[in-house]
């Protein structure tokens, strides 16, 4: 359920950074797509598929969080 949430939310603030060509939420976007893959990641974890793609998207998460912090700040 939060994962469609934020599917539509990335596709929808992608979309209208595409279309007015306005890059301004461009922050938002990726904190957006940061908890989008971070939910995903722990979906793969419970699923009992403790392989390198449960963990690969908790690490580029975290990565997207750290370098967009200061946007914020």
């Amino acid at each position: 359920m939060v994962r469609t949430i934020l599917a539509i939310v990335v596709i929808v603030l992608s979309g209208y950074s595409l279309i007015t060509q306005t890059f301004e939420l461009m922050p938002y976007y990726m904190f957006i797509l940061g908890a989008f893959i971070l939910a995903s990641g722990f979906v793969e974890l419970q699923k009992d598929r403790k392989g390198f793609w449960g963990y690969m998207n908790i690490v580029i998460s975290l990565f997207i969080f750290i370098f967009y912090i200061p946007y914020f700040l």
